[in-house]
């Protein structure tokens, strides 16, 4: 078996921590300096964190998330949050490549346009789905990275968004995608996993079919 393919087996939604388990801003960017390097759209990265350690805070947060318990023995609560007008910073994101000389100059100009209209046309239907999208995309990336880092993790979206959106002091343009709890799994009641479809359940070739 593959380091890979155990990774993947191995991790699963934690749902008890260790309680009073630290984990330091370190060992959290060694984290995120993987998670960087998730797929975005036209590569525009429209994924923000926001990471709470602090307690207080923390007691905050586990009151708009339903006091799920899991909430309050996590090292850290984190909330992934999506970029609706990401595709503004094209020009930033871009910049690097023009002054490298692996663009030329109409060929930035154009990417930056052409992005533009593509979220313009779009629509805020189209900003709002690519934003969630990227963050997804991301967060995945972040549970497998924190796995192989000896960390666990568990996804969640029991929480009241505009609650979180007004603790932490989000602004509007970001829309929380989901909260992830990460932590040192208390494994003492761990439960078996749970039923997972076969293949021929759930992928189709072709076109869509139903077994």
């Amino acid at each position: 078996m593959s380091e890979f393919t155990n990774l993947v087996k191995q991790r699963r939604s934690a749902t008890k921590f260790i309680p009073d388990v630290e984990i330091s801003a370190g060992e959290l960017d060694e984290i995120f300096s993987l998670v960087k390097f998730a797929p975005s759209a036209f590569n525009l990265q429209h994924t923000h964190y926001v990471i709470v350690k602090d307690e207080e805070m923390k007691n905050k947060v586990f009151e708009a998330a339903q006091k799920q318990y899991k909430v309050k023995t996590a090292s850290a609560v984190i909330l992934v949050l999506g970029n609706q007008e990401a595709h503004t910073q094209a020009g930033k994101i871009n910049e690097g490549l023009f002054h490298l000389g692996v663009i030329d100059k109409r060929e930035y100009d154009d990417t930056v346009s052409s992005i533009h209209r593509f979220y313009e046309k779009g629509g805020e239907s189209l900003k709002r789905d690519e934003a969630i999208r990227s963050a997804s995309l991301s967060a995945m990336l972040f549970m497998l990275a924190a796995k192989e880092k000896g960390w666990d993790t568990c996804p969640m979206i029991g929480f009241d968004p505009e609650a979180i959106r007004e603790l932490l002091s989000i602004p509007d343009q970001y829309v929380p995608a989901l909260m992830i709890t990460i932590g040192k799994e208390d494994i003492s009641s761990q439960r078996v996993r749970g039923y997972r479809k076969p293949v021929g359940e759930f992928v189709s070739y072709n076109q869509f079919t139903v077994n």
